[in-house]
């Protein structure tokens, strides 16, 4: 079904008329987004009819098959509303125009003005010598293409609007090479959507100077499956993403000073591994998400009222081992998980250390498998909130600094099991506000007290029956010798 131009033209002139009587603000708020709202689906149902979806090509992967076309439109700036910096410099689009598809371009060095949008399989080097300059209007470059590599180029200048995404590279399109870039003075650094299988490699990605809620995400993937991210380094972004996205392996990058290093949601079956996460809010956000190997990563100072290492909301067949979770307000935290049924979350051979709890959970849910980590150092070793327990979880094989036994047979494992009770000291757990005097000395001598005769039989929060006595040699993130 198509409608008539007439008719359309009619239904968005009542809707001016309306705006202008009594203006955006003097509006009632639910009738604006829904007029506009209508008036944009009637559009697009007039633009693409109501056309059945179309099937995959044969011999790609079901991931790689016909992308559906979901961006919204992004208003074109003229070069005399971008900044005057870049009024006397050549377009990059020119040239790019002028290579033929498949060829290599190396442009000459220098500075050349934005946006770009790259939509034939073409490779740019530019040596590190080549800048893009979109004058702060709008984003930067666009690989609008399967198969083109970018290479040795910085991107600077992009927009700083939210609803229209400003980035300095957005991808559309698969099997894409995008390495060595500097990506600076950007909202969104690299924005991936319904892309698939690209390579983004070596990068450099920091925002524009703005508070961190602000500033937009320094990679972002969507709707993006089996995508290799590797030795990027992400300084003073926002969020790294992971939305939607399955397969994807993100590997040996760098995070500093962003407010989650890493957040999945609803994305399956990803490898994050080898990374270092320093001075972030958040390392590693897992939510409503299964499938995801979490290994040999470097966490620490992730400080602030609700700072994490690593943290779970309903996430399901999540294995974190080899990983140095440190200095940081929790180590690990969990809310709801393993949430599927008859599922696990396996949490082995790390080592959790001088952080404020070093494992927080904020219910009795099962299924967590804890074995042969080393907890050193932590203010708190595994707190329950509520006054809850977490012994019908599996703990073993664990190192525990604050154990009290021995081993008279020499096996390196404790004589007797580590347990962890609530005493006085645990009182914050049930009462939160209590939390500001957890090392008061009030606090510390009911605790000596109660430990000596308790006057109620204190709560077991976990019980580990094989504790290791010996600190083992190797631990968490595998250095090399």
């Amino acid at each position: 079904m198509i409608l008539p131009d007439r008719w359309l033209r009619r239904r968005l002139g009542k809707v001016r008329r309306a705006q202008h009587r009594g203006g955006l603000l003097g509006t009632p708020r639910f009738a604006q987004p829904t007029a506009l709202l209508a008036v944009l689906a009637l559009t697009a149902t007039a633009s693409v009819g109501f056309a059945p979806e179309q099937e995959p090509v044969r011999g790609e992967t079901e991931h790689a098959a016909v992308r559906t076309e979901v961006n919204a439109p992004k208003p074109v700036f003229p070069l005399y509303m971008r900044d005057k910096r870049i009024h006397g410099l050549k377009p990059f689009q020119a040239l790019v125009d002028a290579a033929p598809a498949g060829s290599v371009l190396r442009p000459p060095p220098g500075n050349y003005a934005g946006p770009v949008n790259l939509t034939k399989p073409l490779t740019i080097d530019g040596g590190g010598k080549v800048s893009i300059d979109a004058g702060d209007k709008g984003s930067v470059f666009t690989i609008s293409t399967d198969g083109a590599v970018l290479r040795g180029v910085r991107l600077t200048g992009s927009g700083d609007v939210h609803d229209t995404e400003d980035a300095c590279l957005e991808i559309r399109g698969h099997r894409n090479v995008v390495e060595n870039l500097v990506i600076d003075n950007c909202l969104f650094g690299i924005d991936l959507r319904q892309s698939n299988e690209n390579i983004v490699r070596n990068n450099h990605i920091s925002s524009k100077p703005a508070d961190l809620g602000v500033r937009g995400d320094g990679l972002r993937l969507w709707y993006s499956m089996n995508n290799l991210i590797e030795g990027n380094s992400l300084i003073d972004t926002r969020d790294f993403v992971v939305w939607y996205a399955n397969g994807n392996k993100i590997l040996n990058n760098i995070g500093r000073r962003s407010r989650y290093s890493m957040h999945f949601m609803f994305a399956q079956s990803n490898v994050v591994e080898g990374n270092r996460y320093y001075d972030n809010a958040v390392g590693i956000y897992v939510m409503y998400t299964e499938g995801i190997t979490i290994r040999n990563n470097l966490i620490s100072h992730a400080t602030g009222a609700t700072g994490m290492g690593i943290g779970f909301k309903e996430a399901s067949n999540t294995v974190v081992e080899n990983n140095d979770i440190i200095y940081c307000a929790t180590g690990i935290a969990s809310d709801l998980s393993p949430y599927q049924p008859d599922s696990k979350i396996w949490i082995r051979n790390n080592r959790i250390a001088y952080n404020g709890i070093g494992m927080l959970f904020n219910n009795e849910r099962v299924g967590n498998i804890v074995t042969d980590n080393v907890f050193e150092g932590n203010l708190t070793h595994v707190a329950v909130n509520g006054a809850g327990t977490v012994r019908g979880n599996t703990w073993r094989g664990n190192y525990w600094d604050d154990y009290q036994g021995f081993d008279r047979d020499n096996d390196g494992r404790g004589d007797n099991a580590y347990e962890t009770y609530a005493y006085a000291d645990r009182i914050w757990m049930e009462r939160p506000h209590a939390l500001f005097f957890k090392n008061a000395p009030l606090m510390e001598a009911l605790d000596f007290l109660e430990r000596l005769a308790p006057f109620s039989t204190p709560n077991l929060i976990l019980r580990d029956d094989t504790p290791r006595f010996t600190k083992p040699a190797r631990y968490g993130v595998q250095r090399p010798s």
